[in-house]
């Protein structure tokens, strides 16, 4: 299974996404956007796969979006996009494709959801939540 990760890495729910793929032994493609930053197409297609919407996808902690005035009712998508493009750091993360979907993972562990098969266990978090327990089961 080939998988791909819109990546933070100063992001510690980013990380942990990741961190699950490779313990999957997934070797997903990393994109770090804030690097390569998105077109208007591309987020088009994710939020599309992924079910969202622009503004369901806009990160409003820790961003320019309230100085932007994107937080305000009845902003366009259009609008939001535009932002985004500009501003990557307003698209929320990470965002994981794989054969299986697309999906903004945020908590981290809905990530599992997109995976062949799971992680050995027992797998924690980067801040000790137990996602995988010794058998090789979800832990809810």
């Amino acid at each position: 299974m080939s998988a791909v990760i819109y990546h933070n890495p100063a992001c510690g729910t980013s990380r942990n996404v990741l961190a699950i793929l490779d313990a999957a032994g997934e070797k997903p493609t990393v994109i770090p956007y804030l690097e390569t930053g998105w077109t208007k197409p591309q987020l088009l297609g994710l939020f599309a796969a992924a079910g969202l919407s622009p503004r369901q996808a806009l990160r409003e902690a820790r961003s320019p979006a309230a100085e932007l005035g994107l937080l305000q009712d009845g902003v366009a998508d259009e609008t939001i996009l535009d932002a985004m493009v500009a501003h990557p750091i307003l698209v929320n993360r990470p965002i994981v494709c794989t054969p299986k979907g697309v999906r903004l993972c945020r908590p981290s562990e809905l990530v599992l959801d997109l995976l062949q098969r799971l992680p050995p266990g027992p797998f924690s978090k980067e801040d000790g939540a137990l996602l995988i327990d010794a058998d090789g089961r979800r832990v809810a």
